[in-house]
C-alpha cells in the first residue's frame, strides 16, 4: 500500500471565477486517481490544505510525525512547490527512515484548470517513483526525481533542477 499525504499547494487549489482568487476547498486526489484508472492500493489522508509559502515549522512537524507513524514504506506527499525542498530537508533530518521511501510532488498549475495542469503527470510519476526508488527522501517533478539535498526550484523557468556544485 502507498500512503498519500495531502498538504495543499497548487495541486488542490480551486479558482473563484468572481474574484479571480485561488483558494482551497477539498483535495482533488481521489478524482485524479480515479480518472487515471489507478489500481495501486492507496491510503489517502489530508493533513492540511495550505499554500507552501504559508507553511510553518509546526506544519512540517505534523508531516514528519505522520510519515514516521505510517506503516507504509512508500509515501507520497503532495505539497506546494515553493517550499517543497525545505519540507524535504525537515523530513530527512527528523525521520528515522526505516526503509521508507518518501516522495514530495506538486504542480505549477492547479488541477482545477483542466488539461493544462501538470498535476496528473507529476502525481503519476511520484506514485511510480515511490514504489521503485530505494529508501530516502526525494522530490519528483516533471518526470524526474531528485534527491532532497541536490535540487532547487528555478523560479525563472518554473522547473526543478539539480544544484550546481
Amino acid at each position: 500500500m502507498v500512503q498519500i499525504f495531502v498538504t495543499g499547494g497548487t495541486f488542490d487549489k480551486d479558482y473563484n471565477f468572481k474574484t479571480g482568487e485561488l483558494y482551497f476547498k477539498d483535495t482533488h486526489l481521489r478524482e485524479m486517481f480515479e480518472r487515471g484508472r489507478c489500481t495501486v492500493d492507496l491510503d489517502i489522508k489530508t493533513l492540511m490544505m495550505v499554500d507552501s509559502l504559508e507553511m510553518t515549522d509546526e506544519d512540517r512537524e505534523i508531516i514528519s510525525i505522520n510519515c514516521e507513524k505510517s506503516e507504509s514504506l512508500d509515501i507520497v506527499i503532495t505539497h506546494g512547490t515553493d517550499t517543497m525542498v525545505m519540507t524535504a530537508a525537515t523530513l530527512a533530518s527528523n525521520i528515522e527512515l526505516s526503509g521508507k521511501t518518501i516522495v514530495l510532488t506538486g504542480a505549477m498549475i492547479p488541477y482545477a484548470f483542466g488539461s493544462s495542469s501538470d498535476g496528473f503527470f507529476n502525481l503519476g510519476s511520484s506514485l511510480a517513483f515511490a514504489q521503485c526508488l530505494g529508501p530516502g527522501v526525494y522530490i519528483v517533478m516533471n518526470g524526474k526525481y531528485f534527491e532532497w539535498d541536490n535540487v532547487k526550484k528555478n523560479k525563472q523557468t518554473g522547473y526543478f533542477e539539480v544544484l550546481e556544485r
